[in-house]
């Protein structure tokens, strides 16, 4: 203890311990900085956080957002088959045949997939059968589409029966919903970070074994 007392003040003097060792002095409210200082960050939190994000980017017309979608394809029970990440103004049904086209003969016990009222463009139920050799069942309200309906003249319709207002859960549809809602809680995926696409894709597989992992854990508990 009595080296480091004696050290203490040689230190100060030296490497500017307790002094400004910016080189520039502080007088109440006002200061000068020196150039150098204003372009400097913080090393936890970035300045310029709204920039422009780097790697491949694109626009969603539907939903007038800038960015990257992340294509899932999942079992029953919401674990990861098959994951696919690439811009956003491609659409479901082209971004769908991305996801699907290494799978052939990967999954030989695959009969049937669900997909939502997006995939029902450009032929994808055709092209999944013809290459994939796997049923499309399209999964959407029976109302979706519906714009009016024929009735007799003065006649009263129950619009609440023919087209039901509020929120109605899809069948199966949740499941993959559940699962992007797994992948949200992982810091690294609640934000698009990655310059590339492959690695936003490793990074959602690795969430996805530390989930199945720690179920593993539970179960043989």
């Amino acid at each position: 203890m009595v080296n480091r007392l004696v050290l203490l003040p040689h230190v100060a003097q030296r490497r500017y311990v307790e002094t400004n060792a910016h080189g520039f002095t502080r007088t109440g409210a006002s200061e000068t900085r020196t150039p150098t200082d204003s372009q400097r960050r913080h090393h936890r939190q970035s300045i310029g956080e709204d920039d422009a994000k780097r790697g491949l980017r694109g626009y969603d017309g539907g939903k007038k957002i800038k960015g990257r979608k992340r294509h899932l394809l999942v079992d029953t029970t919401g674990l990861i088959l098959q994951v696919l990440v690439h811009e956003a103004n491609i659409q479901d049904y082209r971004g769908g045949k991305r996801l699907l086209a290494p799978l052939i003969e990967v999954f030989p016990r695959l009969k049937l997939i669900w997909a939502d009222s997006g995939y029902k463009k450009e032929g994808f139920d055709e092209w999944v059968k013809a290459t994939l050799g796997w049923d499309v069942e399209f999964v959407e309200h029976p109302w979706s589409g519906l714009r009016g309906v024929w009735a007799p003249k003065d006649a009263v319709i129950d619009w609440e029966k023919i087209r039901p207002s509020g929120f109605h859960v899809l069948p199966h549809r949740w499941i993959v919903e559940r699962t992007f809602a797994w992948l949200s809680t992982w810091r690294r995926l609640s934000k698009d970070y990655e310059v590339l696409k492959s690695s936003e894709e490793a990074w959602i597989y690795l969430a996805m074994i530390r989930i199945m992992l720690r179920r593993l854990a539970q179960t043989q508990t």
